[in-house]
């Protein structure tokens, strides 16, 4: 049954846990594991109402759709607007009754019952940069409505990849955090702000992978051997490595040089380690697998995130890469041929993709404690331009949230009659990343340090509690 949300549920009274959270010193950024187990069951014991969502979730799939998937044909249908609000598609009835989605949606709309919309998300910025930078990191940028920037002071917040890769250790040899399969850019190949660790320093950028897996040759070039280097010679070389570095002056062993090793180390254990080869070895898949999400890079990056997942990766983003020789290069940023750009291209590679991720999540029993995203920078304009196209719009667009210790059949949220401003149930960045924190079990407050030692919390927003 459809649950629909429109008032924000008042927090209760939280304990103040910044006295049995302080901040170990294991390093730059991290956490004493101590007080780290503490804030995890002190947060759960403060949060009765929703210890059920607490810590379920073990894995994060950031669903990144670059340009902004627009609110009107996806999650927020208006069929009693006018047509150069409603647009060219209507809404189709979902598994949920009482729930309605975009008719470009049908796979999708079967699978409600495990989704939770949010159709009041505002960043209350329209330029893709900026905009994405908030979502990112759950803090405006400053200013707003800033395109083409890149990441500097003030704009330096990390993003939650690294918040996630610095809270969480390695497993099977694979880092925590995983970026696929290439970074977000506008026009001039300009890397958005926010994609990075920021203050957090180097060290807890997450690792981005360029890569192309549905190309018949992908394999990773960091993770596998050149053609010249046999595994018997890459150990000898490893060894003599270690020999060099155990008679390295300690005094040259500064942040740089440690930095060095630590990627290093990492570099050696994904080469030599069978389990994250084999994570990234899509040729074990069946071809009905495959088809399954369909054969586009970007759908076949989402398939090898659920493989990478499963293998121990605690967050994967997969970002949605351009299309040559499509209509706005084939992405979602759509001032032009919206429509078309929708109903040939973006919606049905979304739709096959999208659904295949929560339904082969759902049958490996692996949804429950994956926690799936589905989100853009922002929305589109309420009303269609003069070159049938939508164009940026951050002050109210949908996203949704399944798995993981998310509630399904639920809407959270309400926009006004165009949706063009939220109405009730507004959401922040900042919210939606604290409730993803709240399922990886790390309460709000949580506290880190930065580069110098100062101390933040990894979300300064609020547990969106009606969705756990």
């Amino acid at each position: 049954m459809l649950t629909i949300f429109d008032q924000g549920i008042s927090l209760c009274d939280r304990i103040n846990r910044r006295e049995w959270m302080r901040v170990g010193s294991l390093g730059t950024g991290g956490l004493s594991l101590a007080h780290l187990l503490a804030a995890k069951n002190g947060a759960k014991a403060a949060t009765s109402g929703r210890a059920g969502a607490f810590g379920k979730a073990k894995s994060v799939i950031l669903f990144w759709l670059t340009g902004g998937a627009p609110q009107h044909e996806t999650w927020d249908v208006k069929p009693d607007a006018p047509a150069e609000i409603r647009g060219s598609f209507g809404p189709i009835a979902s598994k949920t009754p009482g729930m309605f989605v975009g008719e470009l949606m049908p796979r999708t709309a079967k699978l409600t019952d495990k989704i939770a919309a949010l159709r009041a998300v505002v960043t209350g910025d329209n330029a893709h940069s900026s905009s994405g930078y908030q979502m990112l990191t759950g803090v405006p940028h400053i200013p707003l409505n800033a395109e083409s920037v890149t990441s500097k002071v003030p704009n330096l917040w990390p993003c939650a990849d690294s918040i996630v890769r610095t809270l969480r250790a390695s497993r099977n040899g694979l880092p925590p955090s995983v970026v696929l399969p290439e970074h977000i850019w506008n026009d001039g190949n300009f890397p958005w702000p926010g994609q990075d660790a920021g203050f957090l320093g180097n060290k807890a950028d997450p690792w981005l992978i360029h890569c192309d897996p549905s190309s018949p040759q992908f394999r990773v070039p960091d993770l596998s051997f050149p053609d010249e280097i046999s595994s018997l010679r890459f150990d000898a070389r490893r060894s003599l490595l270690e020999q060099v570095n155990r008679h390295l002056d300690t005094t040259l062993q500064g942040g740089q040089v440690q930095r060095f090793n630590d990627d290093t180390q990492q570099a050696i254990g994904l080469l030599s380690a069978s389990a994250s080869r084999r994570a990234f070895d899509l040729s074990q898949e069946p071809d009905s697998v495959r088809d399954r999400y369909g054969r586009s890079r970007y759908a076949q990056s989402v398939l090898l995130a659920r493989r990478l997942v499963e293998s121990g990766v605690s967050i994967v983003r997969i970002n949605w890469t351009r299309i040559k020789d499509q209509p706005n290069q084939g992405g979602w940023d759509t001032h032009a041929t919206h429509a078309k750009a929708l109903q040939s291209l973006l919606m049905p590679i979304m739709d096959q993709c999208y659904s295949a991720l929560l339904e082969d999540l759902s049958e490996r029993g692996l949804l429950d404690e994956t926690l799936v995203v589905w989100l853009g920078e922002f929305g589109h304009t309420p009303k269609i331009n003069g070159n049938a196209g939508r164009d940026h719009w951050g002050n109210c667009f949908s996203i949704a949230l399944a798995g993981g210790g998310i509630r399904g059949g639920v809407v959270y949220g309400k926009s006004d009659k165009d949706a063009g401003f939220p109405i009730e149930g507004r959401v922040t960045p900042a919210d939606m990343l604290a409730t993803v924190y709240h399922c990886l079990g790390y309460a709000p407050d949580t506290e880190m340090h930065d580069t110098v030692g100062r101390p933040f919390p990894i979300s300064r927003g609020n547990v969106i509690e009606a969705v756990l």
